[in-house]
């Protein structure tokens, strides 16, 4: 589903200039279910001030049990802003036969399913479990992003949990247009390519438009001619993270 170039976290993080290489690390949901994911701590803090999380979600191609692939697209940018834009990061790594949320990528429309996947039933008990052991994560910061597969699953999140998450930037995903009402007041900003022949560019369109009639005020940014990799000209966009991090749960 998604299409990278192959290159070592390590590197990544090197590039990044992070002074954190990051932490492989396992989670075991309260049903005993393995979540292998990346934490990500921001240098410099004293671990009084509060700072920032983000979850990040990955696309299919990363999914697995390497605990490394996730990582791959998207979180260096968070890296590479740490100094301006200090935060945890959060990147659990789905097991490769199973989905953020259960539906058919290729689909025009969705309803989201009545339970969470096994999955995001256990990201959702991760970030509880990590906010506990880091009492410096901002509870009124709390940012999820993801592409391709990774932006269902920020939907889905959102609509789950309309009032935990501050903003949310999903990128090439989908949403249930009946979950508008629910997280219209939720900050979003949506991200697709006007040539995706994956998910198709109209379910940003659609949730964008259901969220405005919903009276929600989306942002939306649509690449003529872009195919399905949309994600590195979304995230490397320069208004992008100044208005991520400027949001703030009351």
């Amino acid at each position: 589903m998604t299409r990278y170039l192959a290159i070592p976290a390590a590197i990544l993080l090197l590039a990044a200039g992070a002074q954190d290489s990051g932490e492989a690390r396992e989670f075991k949901s309260a049903a005993g279910k393995k979540l292998l994911y990346r934490l990500f701590k921001p240098a410099g803090t004293d671990g009084k001030q509060k700072v920032p999380l983000v979850l990040f979600l990955h696309g299919a191609g990363e999914r697995g049990n390497d605990n490394q692939s996730q990582t791959k697209n998207g979180v260096k940018f968070f890296l590479q802003n740490q100094a301006k834009f200090p935060c945890f990061i959060v990147a659990p790594q789905c097991p490769g036969n199973l989905q953020w949320v259960d539906t058919p990528w290729g689909n025009l429309k969705h309803t989201i399913p009545a339970q969470p996947t096994e999955p995001m039933q256990s990201t959702l008990e991760l970030l509880a479990a990590v906010q506990k052991e880091f009492p410096s994560v901002d509870p009124k910061r709390l940012y999820v992003t993801g592409l391709s597969m990774g932006g269902f699953g920020t939907w889905d999140l959102i609509s789950r949990l309309p009032k935990t998450f501050a903003a949310a930037v999903p990128i090439c995903g989908g949403a249930d247009e009946a979950q508008a009402g629910t997280i219209a007041r939720v900050p979003v900003w949506v991200f697709h390519g006007g040539a995706d022949d994956v998910v198709k560019t109209v379910r940003s369109r659609n949730i964008v438009a259901a969220l405005k009639a919903a009276g929600g005020h989306p942002k939306y940014t649509e690449y003529p001619g872009v195919g399905h990799g949309s994600w590195d000209q979304a995230y490397g966009e320069a208004e992008l993270f100044p208005w991520l991090f400027s949001q703030k749960l009351p």
